[in-house]
């Protein structure tokens, strides 16, 4: 697997407030990796960096082999990063099939099989139940689902998933970490943020922790469930 994205450095803030002090991390294609940690560790601001939302002040992003911590939101988009953002943030006055079509980008250099209108039904049953229901009328698990139905049809190289299931009823949740699996099984990178550490065990390749700023510590499932402490020091459970 060829490397995919590589950060370095990264330092970004809001105003005089610095948020980030040099995250570093790095993932390869067809990987499944996790930012972890509390809330205002840095986690959110990093993904807004990597998609053009947030100008770094410092620090360096490499997405296949193209640095863009300068470029804007709309160039990095075309690269081939999808976002699944949190709070879902699906169009509420347009329907189903419209919050799918509006951002629908055809994409095939990224050797996987296309994501098409018919596809994302097939993979989500429901949003094809519910095609011509407003987006305002869906429940907070079939905005999630649109959501990544959403960023599916931009065919993605990477898709990034910030707070995947917070707030869902748990066989909703249990049906998200399912289709993430799926997404895994087909090779689609995969950079998820979530506070249910159990589901991201077994879906993850590689884990990043986040303190203060900073990845503190990194590995894989295997290494995060034999150090116990590293769960309840930097993630609190």
């Amino acid at each position: 697997m060829g490397s995919l994205l590589k950060v370095a450095g990264l330092k970004a803030g809001y105003g005089q407030a610095q948020v980030l002090f040099g995250v570093d991390f790095d993932m390869s294609e067809g990987e499944v990796v996790t930012l972890l940690g509390r809330n205002g560790m840095g986690r959110s601001t990093t993904i807004k960096c990597l998609f053009g939302l947030l100008q770094p002040t410092g620090g360096s992003i490499e997405f296949n082999g193209k640095r863009t911590e300068t470029w804007p939101s709309h160039q990095i988009a075309r690269l081939g990063l999808g976002l699944v953002p949190e709070g879902r943030q699906v169009f509420p006055n347009l329907t189903v099939e419209e919050n799918l079509i509006a951002t629908a980008r055809q994409n095939t250099d990224n050797g996987l099989k296309p994501w098409t209108l018919e596809r994302v039904y097939g993979f989500f049953p429901r949003l094809k139940e519910r095609r011509s229901n407003l987006g305002s009328q869906l429940s907070g698990g079939e905005q999630q689902m649109l959501a990544i139905g959403r960023a599916l049809m931009t065919n993605p190289r990477l898709m990034v998933l910030d707070e995947a299931t917070e707030g869902l009823a748990p066989l909703i949740r249990a049906e998200i970490w399912q289709a993430l699996g799926g997404l895994r099984e087909e090779g689609l990178s995969l950079i998820v943020i979530d506070k249910n550490l159990g589901p991201l065990l077994d879906l993850a390749d590689r884990h990043f922790v986040m303190e203060k700023g900073k990845v503190v510590w990194s590995g894989s499932s295997a290494d995060l469930r034999a150090d116990p402490k590293i769960v309840h020091e930097y993630l609190g459970v």
